[in-house]
């Protein structure tokens, strides 16, 4: 921890509002584009401003686009880690179809700055929705071959079946966040629980598991690589028409007052405190809650009792992004 402290919320205080969108790429860079969400929710918020319904959409689809991208590092790495190279280069396989989706859509693969307050900066390129449903129709047979690798091969059950095991009541007081403490039974995922962007009109599940090691955080995110494919389609094929951005004023100026707001990124509950004294252009205090950071604080109790071999499989199963933890 360190080493990739860059002091992103001092530098958000010396920043006006539409900058700071750019460091938020910064944080979990696997995952740019929800953060980037995050942090305009939370301004819209502040600002009471009413986001058009086709740029909801869009947003839905792209988080759930850069979900799916993050759970395919986490289950490449995850299995590499173990000892099972071949998962690595199947799931980078995919992840490269979402990031040429994000090429197209705004021109980058990592760092996307793709979003704006009140809305999108550019509508979706022509076709680009056709390609979004073509690569789900690719996507749900690769988990497959994902699980046929990995969730009854012998040596995967034993290095993850009862490592790591956390009660849901452990994982709550703790503060742990996402597929982490969903692995543990706990019913909390922000997508249902404070519906953002447009997920309250989206039909899903949300995936828990029940013994809490690392196998079920395993087969949790298993399970979200399906849900976010069946968001990704009614978000797709019931995209409305319409305006992309709101009625935004041309100097971003909230007026004095300090909101919370949270979203749940691929690790967790990403939240953003912001703080605005009415009177400058950039924010009085800028606070964020990375999920990475709560989920890393559990760390201590998952790898007690357990060989120094298991941890690697215990850091693999929260699924940490450095750059979120010290930021």
């Amino acid at each position: 921890m360190g080493y990739l402290h860059r002091g992103i919320e001092k530098l958000s205080e010396n920043r006006n509002w539409t900058q700071i969108i750019l460091l938020t790429d910064r944080m979990d860079y696997v995952a740019a584009a929800t953060s980037n969400v995050g942090y305009c929710e939370t301004v819209e918020k502040l600002m009471q401003l009413e986001v058009p319904r086709r740029a909801r959409y869009v947003r839905t689809i792209l988080c759930e686009l850069q979900r799916i991208a993050s759970h395919c590092l986490w289950v490449g790495t995850h299995a590499m880690d173990i000892g099972a190279m071949t998962v690595f280069l199947y799931a980078f396989r995919e992840r490269e179809l979402i990031l040429d989706l994000f090429e197209e859509f705004c021109g980058a693969r990592l760092t996307y700055n793709s979003m704006r307050i009140g809305g999108l900066p550019l509508d979706i390129p022509p076709g680009w929705d056709k390609k979004v449903l073509e690569f789900c129709a690719i996507m749900d047979s690769k988990i497959d071959e994902y699980e046929t690798l990995l969730t009854h091969n012998r040596i995967w059950l034993e290095r993850t079946k009862g490592i790591g095991v956390i009660t849901g009541a452990e994982a709550a007081g703790l503060g742990l966040c996402g597929p982490v403490l969903r692995g543990s039974g706990v019913p909390r995922d922000v997508r249902k629980d404070e519906p953002y962007a447009a997920y309250d009109e989206m039909a899903f599940d949300m995936a828990l598991g029940t013994a809490g090691d690392t196998y079920d955080r395993y087969l949790v995110r298993m399970e979200e690589f399906r849900q976010s494919l069946r968001i990704i389609r009614q978000a797709t094929e019931g995209l409305p028409e319409g305006p992309i951005v709101g009625k935004v004023p041309r100097l971003i100026k909230p007026a004095a007052g300090e909101t919370y707001h949270a979203i749940e990124s691929p690790k967790g509950e990403l939240g953003f405190f912001i703080v605005s004294d009415g009177k400058s252009t950039n924010p009085y205090r800028f606070r964020v809650r990375p999920p990475s950071f709560c989920n890393l604080q559990g760390l201590r109790r998952l790898v007690k009792g357990h060989l120094v071999a298991d941890v690697v499989a215990l850091i693999g199963s929260i699924d940490i992004v450095l750059g979120e933890v010290d930021r």
